[in-house]
């Protein structure tokens, strides 16, 4: 597989990253297929989180005894020095590791600095050889510039995919500049994004940019893996459906991040934000079924805390957007009965 220099850590990690999140979501047995297949295809690049429950250790289980072959990158949502290390020796245990190659801050609020506790814990742990790289991942611009502009950071993992807006596409050409390493994640825009093989060629075109791919089915795998293997030509045709899916999901909407979870009320704010989107470009059936018709419904249970708005790292009026998805899914439910 063809690998690119990940900036200033040296690292060369090949273009078509392993997203481990979605891994959460079958057993271990099957984890260990996908990750095995994944290894011997040549992806040596693999991205996980201490938060996302036991991918960690499905990584460890499946990957250990080539871990001198792999590049790890994992995150602490750490507020402080304390958690911090508690993170890092459970996140080393999961791993069966030793080390970990790109460490980051878990889409902080404010970018540790340097002075700052969990900086100085981070450069502690660089210093004892458990950690080679430290980067932080971030959906707000102010502070992946922030992050970028301090020097204080070899890489930032961010939102970009075709339907990115010029600002964010400002981050990754200046991580270019600064020879910061970017890793792109929500390639598919939490699945907002259907055609995979637009969607690969347009990032494709930046040599410097990995995405790492959220892959859950053998299947997607092996999409990812011809991809790579005989990457799509950014033609006219798919320049135009590029441009199609930037007219339907132009304007505020929810990219499913879930940093807004959990709700109060029970309501799945990372879904039925988005639902008019899922509706029309996704298949449908799976979201009007009886037990979603129910989870929709919870939205007139909302009592407009504004948590989840507070949380949006894309300052989304987000109760009004819940208001907005329920009229339309009624209507479509009623429509496609």
């Amino acid at each position: 597989m063809r690998k690119t220099v990940l900036g200033k850590t040296g690292l060369e990690v090949t273009r078509v990253g392993f997203g481990v999140l979605p891994l959460q979501r079958v057993s271990m047995d099957e984890a260990k297929r996908i990750l095995t297949r994944a290894y011997e295809s040549g992806i040596n690049f693999y991205d996980t989180a201490r938060a996302y429950t036991d991918s960690e250790e499905k990584i460890g289980n499946a990957l250990s005894d080539v871990r001198e072959n792999i590049i790890i990158a994992t995150k602490t949502q750490a507020k402080d020095a304390k958690t911090f290390w508690r993170d890092l020796e459970t996140s080393l245990e999961k791993l069966k590791t030793d080390y970990i190659d790109i460490y980051q801050f878990h889409n902080p609020e404010k970018v540790p600095m340097a002075g700052d506790e969990l900086y100085e814990a981070m450069l502690q742990a660089k210093q004892k050889g458990l950690i080679r790289h430290i980067g932080i991942t971030n959906h707000s611009f102010e502070n992946g510039k922030k992050a970028i502009l301090s020097g204080l950071y070899e890489t930032l993992q961010y939102p970009f995919n075709h339907i990115s807006s010029e600002e964010d596409l400002e981050l990754v050409m200046l991580c270019k500049e600064k020879n910061i390493g970017f890793i792109a994640m929500k390639a598919l825009s939490g699945g907002l994004i259907t055609n995979a093989e637009t969607a690969f060629c347009y990032l494709w075109q930046y040599q410097h940019v990995v995405p790492i791919w959220g892959i859950q089915r053998m299947e997607e795998l092996e999409q990812f893996i011809a991809l790579e293997k005989n990457p799509p030509v950014l033609d006219e045709t798919r320049k135009q459906l590029i441009e199609k899916d930037r007219r339907e999901l132009s304007g505020s909407f929810c990219r499913g991040c879930g940093y807004c979870m959990p709700c109060p009320a029970g309501i799945p704010i990372n879904n039925a934000a988005r639902m008019k989107f899922l509706l029309r470009r996704a298949p449908y059936r799976q979201y009007i079924t009886k037990e979603w018709q129910e989870k929709m419904e919870l939205i007139e249970n909302c009592i407009e805390c504004n948590q989840c708005s507070s949380k949006c790292p894309y300052h989304l009026n987000t109760p009004a957007l819940l208001k907005e998805m329920l009229a339309d899914y009624r209507e479509f439910v009623k429509s496609h009965a």
